[in-house]
């Protein structure tokens, strides 16, 4: 039996296995939607101002006003965690997944067929992607039959419905074998991964794509860029990084909402030690503080 996910669409609380929107959503028939995905630690919403305004800029982006306000969402968010624990019993952390159509409406590409946004909410225990049995780390594949799309085109900064092209990238790496896949853009430098951003370390400094590169701007890496990396004493840097360059670092982890920061083990031929003592264990560390202090000062987050 499938784990239980409790949704709630538009206000109304229901078991996520149970439809809940009209076959003609445009999310559903053309990815014209946007997301956003919270996690909680010491059972707090972690970053929950900074996933709203990246919300914020992707509805923007896409012309898609949601009504929806950052105190109803909260409010919505504790309403459907509440009735998760009620159903499950689990008191550990979990997942939170917002998603938002422009709505229905009658078929077509014209925005203004769609009728009214619609949201759901999703709630699970949180689930932490592990590498594969006997690896300390995860092991990363280079896409070589798609590329990251342009930001002039549909811009990976937008964190919309339309997860295709990622998708698509990680399909090959998993054929290979590999946990996740590492995405270059049309000019051949390294991006990110499907659903993570990426960092290196070389000599001590931490080394990540620049956002013109094509990425997601993503909460975990604006918060080491902006806060955590010097909180741990470490100088960063944003570089153009390519596939040729994989054999002069000394490090490689991930870094997302769920996962935070995790450890890579290799990318292809490329092998990265993953010690205890590593410069990306010092930021972990770093990151949990940091963490476990925002608990402590947003209590009105606690779910």
């Amino acid at each position: 039996m499938s784990e239980f996910i409790q949704a709630n669409t538009n206000g109304r609380l229901h078991d996520a296995a149970e439809p809940s929107i009209s076959p003609l959503n445009r999310g559903f028939l053309y990815g014209d939607a946007i997301y956003e995905v919270w996690r909680t630690y010491h059972g707090v919403i972690f970053g929950f101002e900074e996933h709203w305004l990246r919300l914020e800029r992707s509805a923007r982006a896409l012309h898609l006003a949601h009504g929806l306000t950052r105190e109803n969402l909260a409010v919505e968010i504790k309403r459907t965690v509440s009735a998760w624990r009620a159903r499950t019993g689990d008191t550990g952390e979990i997942y939170v997944r917002l998603q938002v159509t422009r709505g229905a409406g009658a078929i077509g590409l014209d925005t203004t067929l769609a009728d009214a946004p619609t949201w759901v909410l999703l709630v699970q225990r949180l689930k932490i992607g592990a590498p594969k049995a006997g690896r300390a780390g995860l092991h990363l594949s280079v896409a070589t039959s798609l590329h990251r799309n342009a930001p002039d085109t549909l811009n990976p900064a937008w964190k919309t419905g339309n997860y295709l092209n990622n998708l698509l990238c990680l399909r090959e790496a998993k054929a290979r074998g590999a946990d996740e896949v590492v995405i270059l853009n049309q000019d051949g430098a390294i991006t990110e991964a499907a659903v993570c951003n990426i960092f290196f370390v070389r000599r001590g400094v931490l080394i990540t794509p620049p956002l013109g590169a094509g990425i997601l701007e993503g909460i975990t890496r604006e918060l080491i860029v902006r806060d955590i990396a010097a909180r741990a004493g470490l100088e960063l840097r944003e570089e153009t990084i390519r596939p040729e360059d994989l054999a002069g670092f000394d490090e490689c982890f991930l870094t997302s909402s769920t996962r935070d920061i995790g450890p890579v083990e290799a990318i292809d031929a490329h092998r990265y030690p993953v010690r205890p003592d590593s410069v990306s264990a010092r930021l972990k560390s770093a990151f949990a503080a940091y963490a476990e202090e925002y608990a402590a000062r947003h209590p009105h987050l606690r779910v």
